[in-house]
């Protein structure tokens, strides 16, 4: 399966909008943002996993980041409430479930073999600081080589110098709206921009995003 495969193009998506699809495991379902492969895919998704329900035992080959939207997600390792940063390193592996339910911002296969550092950061206590421009602030999340993952704090009314995406900028719109030239993106959205592409950001009513940068260098 191939889907917004070609990282040279801009991609915006209401995630509001799309229906939740039934993955080959009962009780978990996806919204598909990006693919490249079948059940082992190079992949970005909203995952909604039941109460009570379970995957398989599995193995990260290149990794995995997790965002916990809702509800408490679990492994033999812990557990996970709302506002949970995972990144789970190449060749590590788990058996996820859930006794209360749970919705994940998901990505698959993205992280470079020589990141070896597993990485928990509880987001709803963990230290803010103050970004580049009055009324920003950012948490860093994890980074390595060229990569960089945050979460971006806009307070109402802030507005960001025009700036490029060297390595391309990915966003996902936890909370509030945000906003640029190009348009306005709501929570729930989820934005993929290119190597060397350029915006101007703001928001006016105020908002949170996940924000991946650096990743999506030409080859």
């Amino acid at each position: 399966m191939e889907l917004h495969t070609d990282t040279k193009i801009r991609v915006a998506v209401n995630t509001a909008d799309m229906s939740w699809v039934a993955s080959p495991v009962n009780g978990i379902d996806r919204k598909m943002l990006e693919r490249y492969g079948d059940e082992i895919a190079r992949a970005t998704s909203l995952v909604r996993y039941a109460p009570d329900s379970s995957f398989t035992p599995h193995q990260h080959e290149l990794g995995e980041e997790i965002l916990v939207l809702d509800g408490v997600f679990q492994d033999e390792h812990g557990q996970y409430p709302a506002g949970t940063y995972l990144k789970n390193p190449p060749g590590s592996g788990h058996t996820p479930f859930t006794e209360t339910g749970c919705t994940l911002f998901v990505k698959l296969r993205y992280l470079n073999p020589a990141d070896d550092e597993r990485v928990v950061v509880h987001t709803h206590s963990a230290e803010w600081y103050q970004g580049m421009v009055p009324g920003l602030t950012v948490m860093p999340l994890s980074t390595a080589g060229t990569t960089n993952t945050a979460l971006v704090r806009w307070a109402p009314g802030t507005y960001f110098n025009p700036h490029r995406h060297f390595g391309g900028e990915e966003i996902f719109v936890v909370d509030g709206i945000f906003e640029d030239e190009h348009g306005r993106y709501p929570k729930g959205y989820w934005l993929r921009s290119p190597h060397m592409s350029a915006h101007k950001p703001f928001s006016v009513e105020g908002c949170t995003i996940l924000v991946k940068t650096g990743h999506l260098l030409e080859d």
